[in-house]
């Protein structure tokens, strides 16, 4: 049974850091597209951040790009969001997610339709 279990969020004030781990069992995603997502109360549903587990090709949204950091623990079974330089408009319930297609090339997007797996997700909260 495959399980994806996020966990890391908090409360922090602005300007602070959190970091997200999203531990995966029950499949090996070791040449596909996983991501964090975030829902917003009020708003949809929207990627933050995607990986190619298969060469480590990144792609972020353009309201984290150059604060938040995803990758892949060595073991291959981790997935990480670093977060810094928090604000309040990144306060949202933070979902990881994967894609099952095994792919031989990057071009992940980062389209929630495309993923497969999900996390019950890990709430951040973030002060001014």
């Amino acid at each position: 049974q495959v399980q994806l279990a996020e966990s890391g969020g908090g409360s922090v004030q602005a300007g602070g850091s959190l970091r997200l781990s999203c531990a995966t069992s029950g499949a090996t995603y070791s040449s596909n597209c996983m991501g964090w997502f975030r829902q917003a109360p009020g708003k949809e549903r929207e990627g933050v951040a995607i990986i190619y587990t298969g060469g480590g090709n990144t792609a972020y949204s353009d309201s984290v790009k150059g604060r938040f950091t995803i990758a892949q623990g060595i073991a291959k079974n981790t997935l990480y969001l670093q977060m810094n330089n928090l604000k309040p408009e990144d306060t949202a319930m933070y979902y990881c997610a994967a894609e099952r297609r095994r792919r031989l090339t990057p071009g992940c997007t980062m389209s929630e339709y495309n993923m497969d797996d999900w996390g019950k997700g890990t709430l951040v909260t973030i002060s001014s």
